[in-house]
């Protein structure tokens, strides 16, 4: 049975609702659970008000959707406190930090890799779709706009510690005593957007017939003259020729 794009999106819909109340329910840090949720809600208008005219692929909406139940489990229990190892002590019979020898709780990195890996890929399809990019700039403007939304949130983050302070402002940073933890966050991020555009690079190489002649356009130079002051000298004329 053909399940049309916005049937699939009315599936993925209501299990992520189901999971945010359920995940809603006695979140540990109740004000860390709304601020983390913030940028949730702004996802989820942003998709309500897009979905018709641009429906994105299948592939898309679920990459999106992992990504979304990944950040719930993080905004519930918060990042710093997310129970991973007792989840791997408890189902496979050992600790993951004991056997990787890691000395704080990484659920953020792991979040954070994620947030690359699994939403480079949406990106990538908006910029073809929308803005018709082609060869390499498809695969590294979806890298750069993912390494510098993941730079936003760091100051996002940084701004709204500042803003409410305390234990809120900790608990939402979650840097647990770590100077260089939003640099890393954002190192994390982009190598998890390098690898899905490597991976999706990789298939189009084996599955497109042109991937190398769109290539080798993409980087051909199609305006030869300068811009800057030479472009507003030329606007300058042609306005005062229309005059």
């Amino acid at each position: 049975m053909h399940i049309t794009h916005h049937q699939y999106l009315l599936v993925l819909s209501i299990i992520f609702a189901i999971w945010w109340i359920l995940l809603a329910i006695a979140p540990y840090d109740r004000a860390d659970w709304a601020l983390e949720n913030a940028l949730v809600l702004v996802a989820v208008v942003l998709i309500s008000i897009s979905w018709r005219k641009v429906p994105l692929s299948r592939i898309s909406y679920t990459l999106i959707f992992i990504f979304l139940c990944l950040h719930e489990v993080g905004a519930h229990f918060t990042y710093s406190r997310t129970p991973y190892d007792q989840f791997f002590q408890s189902v496979f019979g050992f600790s993951l930090n004991e056997l990787v020898g890691f000395q704080r709780n990484h659920f953020d990195r792991v979040a954070h890799f994620f947030y690359g890996l699994l939403l480079a890929y949406p990106i990538r399809e908006l910029f073809i779709r929308v803005v018709h990019v082609k060869g390499f700039w498809a695969y590294f403007l979806p890298l750069d706009l993912t390494m510098s939304t993941s730079a936003m949130y760091e100051l996002f983050e940084w701004g709204a510690a500042e803003l409410f302070g305390g234990d809120l402002g900790i608990a939402y940073l979650g840097t647990q005593g770590d100077i260089w933890d939003a640099q890393k966050d954002i190192a994390l991020a982009s190598l998890g957007a390098l690898i899905a555009m490597l991976i999706t690079a990789l298939f189009n190489s084996r599955l497109q017939r042109d991937f190398a002649k769109e290539w080798n356009d993409s980087l051909k130079v199609i305006e030869t003259d300068p811009l800057g002051e030479d472009e507003i000298i030329r606007m300058l004329k042609d306005k005062h020729i229309d005059q």
